[in-house]
């Protein structure tokens, strides 16, 4: 059994005891802090002029390795210019739009960062979407240029008809397997690439740090997509946060990046931090929980970056004897789940978690830099943990009329300071925007992003991650985290994967717990086992009144699980559900008579 969440707040000895561990070490991180946190909009860096950097001092050095393929930074560089100068030729100028709708492969690398050289924004549709979701995409980031791999033609073939697009539309089709030929009325673009310049851009003006290079859309876990605004300021931010401050590779160091880089933490995390080392990364295309210690030793992996449930999937697997034959040291991303950190941790000898918090359409970061246990770490930037009614979805304000912030140990709503040196890029749909942002929160005038998340306060500037608000539900008066309901389902044996959320009960106040799993095949599930562990470990209140079972979890491709589709079904549901009814201490199988006399507000629970 895992250990559980740790709920302790940090002490000042603690963080002098890392603070002597780092000392060596605090010349370089308060450099690059300052460097980071003194970016301003209108510098002349670039995305560019960093691969073009690296080329001219380490072109040598593996840049990139895909399957059996790798690229020198040369290579990479010089591939990148093709890239680039033919999207010149065809039209494209600085603040164009390119659509870029490919699976995750070096081809999907080679635009996006030709684009950033060249000052054009690559919209990034995530290769899974199709029809309703794919149209509403395309049409938010409209283009005349579309770059298709071949392996999405016939996805893209199906919708384009119903595009709402100028007469002049180009259309690229970029080569997978070369199963099939390239389809009429599109350019087959490593033909024409062959004999395109490959020297470094020439422009007529400079690329701004300020600049957007990309739209990355948002995982629609509670509608359609939103296309955040991403910008050379930020991908350099996190250059030096991650890269120089926390990570702090060296040139021998190999990065695996198994996620897709049409996601921020491939993006603008993962690939980053690799360029600041000067070091290679590992892309490959789809994840794989059989194949990646496989991946490790192949490449000689000596660091990676994981988001959501991935590092379940691998605590899940069977044990190997990869599991600890790798030089992996350090890892870095997000969603990291408490209930599993330390088996994780101890299972696979990784002394370094760099768990880290920020959002694709947010302006604050934490980073685990002190390895401290089951949390995102600390934030050098200006933000406001604040008093929230969950009941009524709103800040708490005091007396007069600002919000409050929480004291140490408590929890409340994330908020992070808009102002000059953070700034809100937003989304491509400016009417998305208002509903981020606060005014007037401690004072007239004064701006804040709204991150919608429910952080506790550990003290030094450290917090834990909780909940979403929209995850966070209230019942029987106090506050349910899902996230913590979640972590001690997750201590049990034969539970595989859950999803703990809120759910209405006719004639009952407030939203009753409900929780979806799955079990281990291997393992023997037993709901008196669940009962007893859960009413042992939770408050009362806390304990999900419904236990529904299912044969699987449906996940985004950021791989987080899909609660608005579940929350949507409720206890209204083919699936074994169980129910704790009133007064009872025991679940009981919900039959279509029991489920009647629920609906039609029978029970107060």
């Amino acid at each position: 059994m895992t250990k559980p969440p740790n709920k302790h707040t940090i002490k000042l000895s603690q963080i002098l005891g890392k603070l002597v561990l780092l000392t060596p070490q605090l010349p370089r991180i308060i450099k690059y802090i300052k460097k980071a946190k003194n970016l301003h909009s209108d510098s002349n860096e670039s995305i560019g002029k960093i691969i073009e950097s690296i080329a001219a001092k380490q072109g040598d050095t593996i840049a990139l390795r895909y399957e059996d393929d790798s690229y020198t930074y040369n290579e990479f560089n010089t591939k990148v210019n093709k890239y680039a100068n033919y999207l010149i030729s065809e039209g494209v100028k600085n603040g164009d739009t390119v659509i870029a709708f490919l699976e995750n492969r070096p081809e999907l690398l080679f635009l996006i960062t030709a684009c950033a050289k060249i000052g054009a924004i690559v919209s990034l549709i995530n290769p899974n979407q199709r029809e309703k979701v794919l149209i509403h995409s395309l049409e938010l980031t409209k283009s005349r240029f579309y770059f298709i791999g071949e392996e999405l033609i016939p996805y893209f073939e199906k919708v384009k008809p119903l595009l709402t697009t100028p007469e002049d539309n180009r259309y690229y089709w970029i080569a997978d397997k070369k199963l099939n030929d390239c389809p009429k009325h599109y350019v087959n673009l490593n033909e024409v690439l062959i004999n395109t310049n490959e020297k470094n851009p020439v422009l007529n003006q400079p690329i701004k740090a300020g600049q957007v290079y990309a739209y990355v859309f948002t995982s629609g876990t509670t509608g359609l997509p939103k296309a955040s605004r991403q910008t050379h300021r930020k991908w350099l931010s996190t250059h030096y946060w991650f890269g120089k401050v926390n990570m702090n590779l060296n040139q021998n160091d190999v990065m695996y990046i198994p996620i897709p880089f049409y996601h921020t933490n491939a993006l603008i995390v993962g690939w980053p931090t690799a360029l600041a080392a000067q070091c290679t990364v590992v892309m490959r295309r789809k994840f794989s929980v059989s194949q990646f210690w496989e991946d490790v030793k192949k490449y000689n992996v000596s660091s990676f970056i994981y988001i959501g449930e991935l590092c379940r999937y691998l605590v899940n697997a069977p044990p190997s004897k990869l599991d600890k034959t790798h030089r992996i040291k350090k890892i870095m991303g997000n969603g990291l789940r408490p209930d599993i950190w330390h088996e994780f941790k101890e299972r696979f000898q990784i002394k370094h978690i760099f768990e880290f918090y920020g959002a694709a359409d947010g302006n604050v970061g934490f980073t685990n830099t002190f390895n401290f246990d089951c949390t995102i770490g600390w934030c050098p930037t200006n933000y406001s943990i604040i008093k929230y009614d969950i009941e009524n979805d709103c800040p708490i304000k005091g007396a007069d009329n600002f919000l409050i912030p929480v004291h140490k140990g408590e929890t409340g709503l994330l908020i992070s300071e808009i102002s000059e040196t953070m700034a809100f890029d937003g989304y491509v749909n400016k009417t998305k925007n208002k509903d981020k942002i606060l005014q007037d929160v401690f004072k007239k005038g004064d701006h804040w992003f709204n991150s919608g998340d429910l952080l506790q306060d550990i003290g030094f500037k450290h917090a834990r991650f909780v909940d979403r608000l929209g995850d966070t539900f209230r019942w029987k008066g106090e506050n349910v985290a899902t996230d913590e309901v979640e972590g001690v389902l997750g201590q049990l044996e034969s539970i595989d994967m859950c999803a703990v959320y809120g759910v209405q009960i006719p004639n009952n106040d407030g939203k009753a717990g409900m929780a979806t799993i799955t079990t281990h095949s291997d393992k023997d599930f037993n709901i008196n086992t669940l009962t007893e562990h859960l009413l042992n470990e939770l408050p009362r209140y806390a304990v999900p009144i419904f236990i529904r079972l299912k044969d699987q979890i449906s996940f985004t491709h950021t791989l987080k699980i899909k609660k608005f589709d579940l929350k949507k079904e409720g206890f209204n549901c083919d699936d074994t559900i169980y129910v704790m009814l009133p007064k009872t201490n025991e679940y009981t199988i919900l039959d279509e008579k029991l489920l009647k006399d629920i609906n039609s507000g029978h029970y107060t629970f």
